[in-house]
């Protein structure tokens, strides 16, 4: 009878377990978001693949939330091709913020090449999740893949897997202006046709056409000379002063070079990175984090900063294959000085506009548009690399400072990071302009 007793008050209490809802924090979606990566930087994606990571997962959870938190709104119809995500099964224990974690999950999993890094992080949550409550894990788990699965459909048509496929990119070394491979590397231009990605907001990769750079001429007095000459001068004038400049401590600081070649001897080796997307994709953590924004509202930053980022590079990569641009460094070799470095190692793709200026100037203005203008935050996104915390009195500042940042490390002229910034700041204001995500009740109570 003991036993009996015994076995009847332990089901109770698994009924009871049964019962109590499956708790989903903001937390949960910042460690998932930061393994996600994690598993980037393993794997090294270039800027534009990692920045097209963020966003397809992040519009999954987003979308989902969009079911039962009526202050947001479905980005159906405002981004390209997306239809209506399939609706939860009422009659069963569906808990929506759980079911968007595991969409997030799985399609993040599907995007990376280092899936089974993604498979342990998964298996440990849902060997969790499973022992509190099952009913509710299981419905959660089956309503999440069968959303992962519509969106990933909607993903596979944005003519990502055709680039895969697309000629390599072509150099042309009869003209002088053109780009050319740069040391150590010598890599090959990377993601020539990411132009033809579709994008998630703007209406096409040249709505944001920048305007062209300064006449390329080595003509002393001419304002492309002046402008290789200011990168050479500020270089030599940082040099002066040492590790300890500012300019210095600034480019390394928005370095984000996801694959910075070493050589040693006959070995050539490689330092990973996070991507500028992944930078600021921190600083929506961080930005989330002092706002105590809630599992809704913190999905709800990643998605728009993450679109704002994806088409950002969209943009930026459409016109750096147009003009086509020869970098500093390969000028400054051959005509001022042979034994001249950058700071920061040059990336392999030509060098008008900026792409962390176009990058940071868009994810600025979504996140200004989330967390107000004067939202000033310390950023700890380079402590893994071994870089100080910097603080910012705005996203604006963070964003200046990001795009200044690419002439002190010796790899872009002026023109290429103050127009960039620019190119990014009109396309975010587009994007905040056309997107309705929060409910205009929400919007008229925060007020």
């Amino acid at each position: 009878m003991k036993k009996l007793i015994l076995l009847l008050v332990l089901l109770s209490l698994g009924c009871q377990q049964e019962e109590t809802p499956i708790e989903v924090s903001p937390e949960l979606m910042h460690s998932t978001v930061d393994k996600v990566t994690e598993i980037m930087i393993h794997d090294i994606f270039s800027p534009p693949v990692a920045s097209r990571i963020f966003a397809y997962p992040n519009i999954a959870a987003y979308e989902i939330i969009t079911q039962d938190d009526e202050r947001f709104q479905s980005l159906k119809g405002q981004v390209h091709e997306l239809s209506t995500i399939p609706k939860a099964d009422p009659d069963k224990p569906v808990n929506t913020a759980l079911s968007a974690m595991i969409a997030h999950i799985d399609l993040s999993r599907r995007l990376i090449f280092s899936e089974d890094k993604m498979e342990v992080f998964r298996d440990s949550l849902y060997s969790l999740w499973s022992t509190q409550n099952r009913k509710e894990f299981e419905a959660s788990k089956e309503y999440g893949l069968q959303v992962a699965d519509h969106i990933a459909s909607w993903m596979d048509k944005d003519n990502y897997k055709q680039t895969r496929t697309m000629p390599k990119f072509t150099v042309n070394t009869d003209e002088p202006s053109r780009w050319q491979p740069t040391p150590p590397a010598y890599m090959a231009g990377i993601e020539p046709h990411w132009s033809k990605i579709r994008p998630f907001v703007i209406e096409s990769a040249d709505q944001f056409k920048p305007v062209p750079p300064p006449p390329f001429t080595m003509e002393e007095g001419s304002d492309f000379y002046k402008e290789l000459k200011e990168v050479y001068d500020v270089s030599k004038e940082m040099e002066k002063e040492g590790d300890e400049s500012e300019g210095v401590q600034i480019a390394k600081f928005w370095d984000c070079n996801p694959y910075v070649s070493v050589t040693r001897g006959h070995l050539m080796f490689a330092t990973k990175k996070i991507t500028p997307g992944a930078h600021w994709i921190g600083i929506t953590k961080i930005a989330s984090r002092k706002a105590e924004s809630d599992f809704s509202e913190t999905v709800y930053a990643y998605t728009k900063t993450s679109m704002a980022i994806a088409d950002a590079f969209i943009s930026c990569w459409d016109e750096k294959y147009r003009s086509n641009l020869i970098r500093p460094e390969t000028l400054i070799n051959e005509h001022i000085d042979d034994s001249w470095k950058p700071v920061l190692q040059t990336p392999p793709f030509p060098e008008y506009t900026s792409g962390h200026s176009v990058v940071s100037g868009a994810a600025s203005v979504a996140l200004t548009d989330i967390y107000g203008e004067d939202f000033a935050f310390d950023d700890d996104t380079e402590l893994p690399y071994g870089l100080p915390v910097r603080s910012f009195s705005s996203f604006k500042e963070a964003a200046d400072e990001a795009a200044i940042s690419r002439m002190y490390g010796g790899i872009h002229y002026r023109a290429a990071v103050e127009v960039g910034v620019k190119q990014g700041r009109d396309l975010g204001s587009f994007i905040v302009d056309k997107l309705s995500m929060k409910s205009e009740t929400r919007l008229a109570q925060t007020q």
